[in-house]
C-alpha cells in the first residue's frame, strides 16, 4: 500500500489539474539570440525584450552579447552541430544561408513584411526562386560623402549641391584641398561596396538579364578609369587602396585629422563622426553624387535570422513580428540611432536623440536612402557579391599602383568573378 501511494497521489493531482483543481504552469519557450552591436544594438534590443516578456509570460529571450568576429566564426560551426542559437545577427547572410528558417507560416502577416521590408528580405534568400522570409533587418546602411565643410567654407567652394556628379565632386574636393593645402581632395574607403555605389551612378549594370556577373560594362569601366586617375593624380590618397596587405581599410582617421575634405564612407559612421571629431569642425553629408544610372550609393547593414534548428518557431516569429510592427521598429531605430530598413519610416522624420549636427546628418542619410537603385539592392543581396567587390579591390589596387593596366585589371576582374561563380555552382 504504502509503495502505491506517490502514484495515488501523482494521478490524484492530474486528475485536479485536469479539473482546474491545481494550477500548471506551462514551461515557457527558450528564445536564445546571439547578438553583436555596432553601437547599442544588442542592449537596447534586451530592453525590448524585456518589454515583450512582459506582455508574453510563456516566452523567455535570452541575448548573448558577443564581438562580431565570435559571431562570424563560431555560429555557423554551431549550427552545423545542431546547437546553435535560435536567432543570431549576421551580416554575411549567404554564411548561414542552410541553417534559416523560413517564418512565412509562422507570422502574424506575412504580406506586411513584404510590404514594409521587401527590398532586404531579398539578401537573405538563396535566389529568385526563394520567396522565404529569414529574418529582419536590424539597420539599413547608406553609403554618402561626408564632408569637412570648415574647409569647403574656408576654400570658399560651395559643397556640389544635389545632381552634382562625381566628377563635380572630384573637381570641387581637389580647389579646397589646393586653397587650404590639405593634402587630398578625397578618399574612399577600400571597398568593393563603396565602389560600387559609384560605378552604378556612372550606367554599370553588374548584371545580365540571366544573372551571371559580367561585371565590366562601359558604365564600370567608366567609373574605375575616373578612379584611378584620381588617385594617380592626387585628388584622391591612393595609401587607402594600395599601401594596404590586402582586404578591407576605411579612411576615417585621415578625415578625423583634415587630411581630406571628403570620405566616401556611410552611416555607421556616425557614432564615430560625433565622438571623436566633436567640434573639431564642422562636418556634414552630401547627397548622393549622380551620374548616367542615377543617383545613389550602396545599402548594407545587419539583421537578425531565425535558423529551423530551433524548437520555439512560432515563438521565434511571435518576436520578430513584435520588433517589426512599425511603432516597435521605429523606436528600436530612435534607440540605436540607425537608418530603418522599413520602407515607411524611411519617409517619416524620426526623433533621434543626437547632437544638431547628428540630427542633420541622420536626415540626410535619410533622404539618400530614399534615393538608393534597385539594383544596389540586388547586388547588396547576391551570393555573388563578395567575388565581385573583392576582384574589384584587388584589381583595381593593382591598377593604381601601376601593377597591371586598367585594361589589364578588366580582364581580371571577369575572369576573377567568373572563377568564383563556376566554383559556386559546382557546389
Amino acid at each position: 500500500m504504502l509503495a502505491d501511494l506517490p502514484l495515488r497521489i501523482t494521478l490524484a493531482a492530474a486528475t485536479l489539474a485536469a479539473f482546474g483543481g491545481i494550477a500548471v504552469k506551462a514551461e515557457a519557450a527558450d528564445i536564445r539570440i546571439a547578438c553583436y552591436s555596432d553601437g547599442n544594438e544588442c542592449p537596447a534590443t534586451k530592453i525590448l525584450a524585456e518589454r515583450f516578456m512582459k506582455d508574453n509570460a510563456d516566452i523567455h529571450i535570452t541575448i548573448d552579447e558577443m564581438p562580431y568576429k565570435q559571431i562570424l566564426e563560431s555560429v555557423p560551426v554551431q549550427l552545423a552541430a545542431g546547437n546553435g542559437p535560435d536567432i543570431a545577427r549576421v551580416s554575411d547572410f549567404g554564411q548561414v544561408a542552410s541553417y534559416q528558417l523560413d517564418l512565412t507560416p509562422y507570422l502574424k502577416d506575412p504580406a506586411y513584411w513584404q510590404t514594409a521590408y521587401g527590398p532586404v528580405l531579398d539578401w537573405m534568400r538563396t535566389g529568385p526562386d526563394d520567396h522565404g522570409i529569414y529574418g529582419l533587418m536590424t539597420q539599413l546602411t547608406v553609403s554618402a560623402p561626408i564632408v569637412n565643410k570648415t574647409l569647403f567654407d574656408q576654400a570658399g567652394v560651395p559643397i556640389p549641391a544635389k545632381g552634382a556628379t562625381w566628377d563635380d565632386w572630384a573637381v570641387a574636393t581637389a580647389k579646397v584641398a589646393k586653397a587650404t593645402k590639405t593634402p587630398f581632395g578625397m578618399a574612399w574607403d577600400r571597398s568593393g561596396a563603396r565602389f560600387s555605389g559609384p560605378a552604378i551612378s556612372e550606367g554599370a549594370k553588374f548584371f545580365y538579364s540571366a544573372g551571371h556577373p559580367p561585371m565590366v560594362d562601359n558604365g564600370f569601366k567608366s567609373m574605375a578609369a575616373k578612379f584611378v586617375k584620381w588617385n594617380q593624380d592626387g585628388t584622391v590618397d591612393k595609401d587607402v587602396w594600395v599601401s594596404t596587405g590586402g582586404g578591407y581599410r576605411d579612411a576615417f582617421e585621415e578625415f578625423a585629422n583634415g587630411k581630406i575634405a571628403v570620405y566616401l564612407s556611410g552611416s555607421w559612421q556616425l557614432a564615430r563622426l560625433q565622438k571623436q571629431i566633436g567640434e573639431g569642425f564642422e562636418w556634414v553629408i552630401g547627397d548622393a553624387p549622380c551620374g548616367a544610372g542615377g543617383c545613389t550609393g550602396m545599402p548594407g547593414g545587419a539583421g537578425f535570422v531565425a535558423f529551423k534548428g530551433t524548437k520555439s518557431p512560432k515563438e521565434v516569429a511571435r518576436f520578430l513580428d513584435y520588433l517589426a510592427s512599425e511603432p516597435v521598429y521605429a523606436e528600436w531605430m530612435v534607440m540605436t540611432s540607425n537608418l530603418p530598413a522599413n520602407l515607411d519610416l524611411q519617409k517619416k522624420k524620426l526623433d533621434y536623440k543626437l547632437t544638431p549636427a547628428g540630427i542633420a546628418a541622420m536626415a540626410q542619410f535619410q533622404a539618400n536612402a530614399a534615393t538608393l537603385s534597385p539594383l544596389a539592392y540586388k547586388l547588396q543581396g547576391s551570393a555573388m557579391s563578395r567575388p565581385m567587390f573583392n576582384a574589384t579591390v584587388d584589381r583595381i589596387s593593382q591598377a593604381i599602383s601601376g601593377q597591371i593596366t586598367l585594361d589589364q585589371a578588366y580582364e581580371r576582374i571577369t575572369s576573377d568573378v567568373a572563377d568564383a561563380a563556376a566554383a559556386k555552382n559546382r557546389k
